[in-house]
């Protein structure tokens, strides 16, 4: 039997921002409609789905009115995404499955949700340890972290500050994004502290939206309406055991493992890369990524992003639908479908001249990376 290999043949986004007429059903829906209007595919062509955010996953199928076969449902925090990318690929490579739907919903915007707090039930809760030292928020966290890698290396805010104002002037680009009013340094410094040393604009855009993509083999992607996007190589790596957040090392050894692999599978190499897509739940994480993944040495990132390497016509254009930082937080989803729309070459004023293989990466207590190409080998 020839190998079996995975394809997205379909995306779909919802518009972002704040949507209060839509649940996060109506986001989800919408999105894979949108998908499967992509590729030419109808709501029958499903034989499994993965549920992402959305509260229950019957009634989603209900609403959708299909039967898969397979069904499942995962948390929502922003590691899944990636995690759910890697659950279809062993779905469809499994043999047993032949298209798969993957479906995120997020009205948390219009719902009020707040990522930390005392009252956060978000988490698992782990962190209630560090709630009495006013470390109540994943931005605390982040904050730690940037102080010490400040402290360590040297970084500046003045470095930090390219992430951000790199984002913004992709997402000024980008008709979806929620923040296109471009930035700069004074900005920036001007801007009020959230949690020392990160500044507002460090933060993601917590917005409403749906995300959806649809996957399935390399034979079936060539004869559908989109050139086919090959999910090239991928890897996962949890970072648990004897640790506690925040990581001493940045996650720099599971980042270092999941790059390996991936680009090992994929069989490419990091200068092959056209694009990353870096998981920017806060600024400080892309410099951390950078690290870990290899595309510049350990301590290194602050001047690297300084000397424009993120920018579009940089050595490696990252985020350039604006991310999570500028178009809105949907916790990795969105960077995937970016992905895929690069290679397509469907992203206008912010297309990637070229692009033929786009790394996605998030650091996280599960590490990943992905890698996607306009070609299977």
């Amino acid at each position: 039997m020839s190998q079996i290999r995975p394809v997205v043949a379909g995306v779909g986004t919802t518009s972002y921002g704040r949507l209060p007429e839509m649940d996060a059903y109506d986001l989800g829906m919408a999105a894979l409609t949108e998908a499967l209007e992509d590729c030419g595919l109808g709501f029958d062509a499903l034989d499994a789905v993965v549920i992402n955010r959305i509260p229950d996953y019957q009634r989603f199928c209900e609403i959708a009115g299909i039967d898969p076969q397979y069904v499942t449902i995962t948390p929502g925090h922003g590691r899944f995404a990636a995690i759910c990318i890697e659950h279809a690929v062993t779905l469809l490579r499994s043999g047993r499955y032949n298209t798969v739907a993957l479906v995120y919903g997020n009205n948390g915007r219009s719902a009020g949700d707040a990522y930390g707090g005392a009252d956060d039930s978000y988490g698992s809760g782990g962190g209630g340890l560090w709630f009495p030292y006013g470390m109540t928020s994943p931005g605390a966290f982040h904050a730690l972290m940037m102080r010490r890698h400040m402290e360590l290396y040297g970084t500046t805010p003045e470095q930090l500050a390219q992430v951000p104002i790199t984002f913004r002037d992709h997402a000024s680009l980008n008709p979806q994004a929620v923040m296109r009013d471009r930035i700069d340094l004074e900005t920036y410094l001007s801007a009020r502290m959230i949690c020392e040393p990160l500044r507002l604009f460090d933060y993601c855009l917590i917005n409403d939206g749906g995300v959806a993509l649809v996957l399935t083999t390399e034979e079936r992607g060539r004869d559908l309406a989109r050139p086919p996007v090959h999910v090239r190589g991928a890897a996962l790596q949890t970072a648990f055991k004897g640790s506690m957040f925040p990581p001493d090392d940045f996650w720099a050894a599971p980042l270092a493992s999941v790059a390996e692999r991936s680009l090992g599978e994929a069989g490419l190499s990091r200068e092959d890369m056209s694009a990353l897509m870096i998981y920017d739940n806060f600024a400080p994480t892309v410099l951390f990524s950078l690290e870990g993944l290899g595309y510049c040495g350990r301590g290194e990132s602050g001047p690297y992003v300084a000397e424009g390497h993120l920018a579009l016509g940089g050595r490696h254009p990252t985020n350039t639908s604006g991310g999570h930082l500028s178009e809105s937080y949907m916790q990795g989803w969105a960077l995937n479908v970016e992905a895929v729309r690069q290679l397509r070459g469907e992203c206008g004023a912010r297309q990637v001249e070229g692009a033929a293989n786009v790394h996605y990466a998030a650091a996280a207590p599960v590490c990943s990376s992905i890698i996607y190409s306009t070609e299977a080998s």
